[in-house]
């Protein structure tokens, strides 16, 4: 009689976990939160703008709705903090007693009045050619280091684009400095005045405390901000950023839905939508400032689910499969559906470091982007264009329901995937 009370309710218990996630997760629901985030009177969200202000409301009343806890016991669900933007005054350096073109020079730092040389104790670096040049320059800017990095002039072409990195700046940011030059200067001097303005961001924070593990954290992330109003292009000037990235955070406003709902959580889970990752990942960075990366098991940050990806639908690729076991876990724990997890096809766009995990992985924690876009040929990316209407909302709450059931385990704390391998950064 046991036994067959057992296998009856093998039997019958994927039923009802079925019927429960797809009252929580169906693409109604995804339509409703999507069509809030992408509407036109969001303005594009961009940072500093009311439109970025109206979605944190909304993903802020999102998350009250659904039960979660603020994150460290804070008032609100935002996690508001500052940044600084700097404006150049002067510069002025010589390498070996040769003057360096400012055209050569560029600087990341929140000092006021820098002046450095050879013996100031920066550690001197260099980018050689054939070297990854942005995944580089990302490692250096995150290191939490003062650097003087020699950038071959193999990257003449790219070097201007480093100034995308003075624009905003992190308030505990070290000083980073890159010069231009065929070889690495064996003595320099260099200073440099600024002045800043100072900058409010809010990355919006949700927890589930976990049950028997609550110090260790799974994290589900997407980010907010887009692009926000620009050229006029076929009589529209907002860039809705319905893909990029309201897709990705309707993704979390869903998951903490559903794992409200179920309330079985054994890990605390964390739930966040990050401000700035298109000006530089800032919110991304500061939360994770806010972390022992230790304590991190996993994260899940969703990045572009809203259209089909090159396998179709039922299908999501994972940045950097290969540095974990997180990816084989995802797919063991959907072992009989017809969802599949496939490895990241655009490893030359090396979009593990580009996106909001790539913090917390240079840490060493499993931290991958999920994501369906075809980066060879999206056609509607950062461009006015994406819009709800080009988006599959059966397939996207298909995606999100694989996101659910995939970490099961790891939120129960059953696995863990293994860490990151950072030394291939160093």
């Amino acid at each position: 009689m046991k036994k067959t009370i057992f296998i009856t309710l093998l039997f019958i218990s994927p039923f009802t976990f079925s019927q429960k996630i797809n009252k929580i997760i169906n693409a109604k629901e995804v339509e409703r939160i999507e069509k809030v985030l992408s509407a036109d009177d969001m303005k594009g969200r961009a940072i500093f703008t009311p439109g970025i202000d109206k979605a944190a409301d909304f993903i802020s009343s999102e998350f009250k709705n659904a039960g979660l806890k603020t994150f460290n016991n804070a008032d609100v669900f935002r996690q508001s903090f500052i940044m600084l933007k700097p404006k150049r005054q002067s510069v002025s350096a010589t390498a070996d007693g040769q003057v360096i073109d400012e055209k050569n020079i560029i600087i990341v730092t929140t000092k006021k009045d820098l002046s450095i040389n050879d013996a100031s104790g920066f550690e001197k670096a260099s980018i050689k050619s054939g070297d990854n040049f942005f995944n580089m320059v990302f490692g250096f800017i995150s290191a939490g280091k003062n650097y003087v990095v020699t950038v071959d002039t193999a990257f003449a072409k790219s070097f201007p684009r480093l100034q995308y990195f003075t624009k905003q700046v992190n308030p505990s940011e070290t000083s980073v400095i890159f010069i231009l030059a065929a070889t690495a200067p064996t003595t320099f001097k260099i200073e440099a005045g600024h002045s800043f303005d100072t900058l409010k961001l809010a990355n919006v924070v949700g927890m589930l405390p976990g049950k028997s593990k609550k110090d260790e954290f799974v994290i589900f992330s997407g980010h907010y901000d887009h692009l926000g109003v620009g050229k006029v292009v076929n009589g529209d000037s907002i860039y809705n950023g319905a893909n990029d990235d309201a897709a990705g955070t309707t993704a979390v406003i869903m998951l903490a839905k559903y794992f409200a709902k179920l309330h079985n959580n054994e890990r605390t889970i964390i739930f966040a939508a990050f401000t700035g990752e298109e000006s530089g990942g800032y919110g991304s960075k500061y939360f994770s400032e806010q972390l022992a990366p230790s304590q991190v098991m996993a994260m899940f940050n969703i990045e572009m689910i809203g259209t089909d990806s090159k396998w179709g639908n039922n299908s999501a690729y994972i940045t950097g499969y290969e540095k974990t076991d997180m990816g084989k876990i995802l797919q063991q724990n959907l072992t009989g559906s017809a969802f599949t997890f496939y490895p990241d096809p655009y490893t030359e766009q090396n979009l593990f470091y580009r996106s909001d995990n790539a913090t917390l992985a240079r840490l060493g924690v499993p931290a991958h982007t999920i994501s369906t876009s075809k980066m060879d040929s999206e056609p509607n990316y950062h461009k006015v264009s994406d819009e709800m209407g080009t988006l599959d909302m059966n397939n996207m709450a298909e995606i999100i329901k694989a996101i659910a059931i995939s970490s099961a385990s790891i939120v129960a704390g059953k696995d863990t995937p293994s860490r990151v391998d950072t030394s291939e950064l160093k």
